[in-house]
């Protein structure tokens, strides 16, 4: 077996990974611990909206996460007791009032482009949901990896209270396969909140913390992810992502070649080799 994956050239290999840790966040805070990052949307006056620059900012965020070579698990959260009101009533569905239609497509196209980065990008992000959830915030949730919330989230996708479908950034796609249609259906037609119980029956959140505790359990969470194997995690993640799209022999094939190739890592081997040993394998991702 052969002790590493097969080779790239090496210049091309560096010019595409890079240092993540140092990143230097303009619209939300960023700060790692480890090889676990946190982003922080931090505008706890206005429950933390986005903005045309967060939005775009997220998306070349995560978009880049792809060539990190320090950073294995991504927490997601808000600050001040809130997760995040959605898309800020003054500096975005003002101005998208008086757009047309070809700026408004682009607009929407780029926050789609957000969850496509997110569900693109190799590390799992839990999210860490407490208090209002709602609008894109709620769809920053459902694009995340794993949930965990409080009994006060309100998880709210509100688009039809602003006159809007529920069809956006994915949501009719993702969230029935997260809840169940019907249960989908409901938040989608209403815009209701969906409460912290009924996220956790639904299966939305993993689980539930205490306010002050949320935070603190999504990064031991993401820390126990990023202690794993992070490339096989990688693995993982594409394929809960590509597999909706597959028959189930489209699935089997799929996930025979992945775990082949995982089967070349150095990972693998010092899980056997551990193994062996009676001790804990220490993965270092490659």
């Amino acid at each position: 077996m052969s002790d590493s994956l097969p080779r790239v050239d090496p210049a091309l290999a560096a010019g595409n990974r890079r240092s993540m840790a140092a990143y230097d966040a303009r619209h939300f805070l960023w700060q790692a611990d480890g090889r676990v990052a946190t982003i922080t949307l931090a505008r706890p006056e206005r429950k933390n909206p986005l903005t045309f620059d967060s939005y775009a900012e997220l998306r070349e965020l995560f978009g880049a996460l792809k060539y990190a070579d320090d950073i294995d698990a991504v927490v997601l959260t808000g600050a001040g007791g809130n997760f995040c009101s959605g898309g800020d009533v003054h500096e975005i569905i003002g101005p998208l009032v008086r757009l047309e239609a070809p700026e408004l497509l682009m607009f929407t196209r780029m926050t789609g482009d957000v969850v496509r980065a997110m569900r693109a990008c190799p590390q799992p992000i839990v999210a860490a949901i407490d208090g209002v959830c709602a609008g894109a915030g709620a769809i920053l949730a459902m694009a995340s990896d794993l949930r965990l919330g409080t009994a006060r989230s309100k998880t709210a996708f509100l688009f039809n209270r602003v006159g809007l479908a529920g069809c956006d950034m994915g949501a009719c796609a993702m969230l029935p396969r997260i809840i169940g249609q019907g249960r989908a259906s409901e938040l989608l037609y209403l815009g209701r909140s969906m409460t912290g119980d009924e996220g956790a029956a639904w299966g939305f959140f993993n689980r539930l913390s205490a306010p002050d505790a949320v935070l603190a359990d999504a990064q031991a969470l993401a820390a126990e992810i990023a202690a794993g194997p992070a490339f096989a995690n990688g693995i993982t993640k594409t394929m809960l992502h590509q597999e909706w799209s597959m028959t189930v022999d489209q699935a089997i094939e799929a996930e025979a070649q992945a775990q082949a190739i995982c089967m070349l890592t150095n990972d693998f081997k010092r899980a056997y080799e551990a193994f062996v040993a009676k001790r804990r394998p220490v993965f270092e991702g490659n």
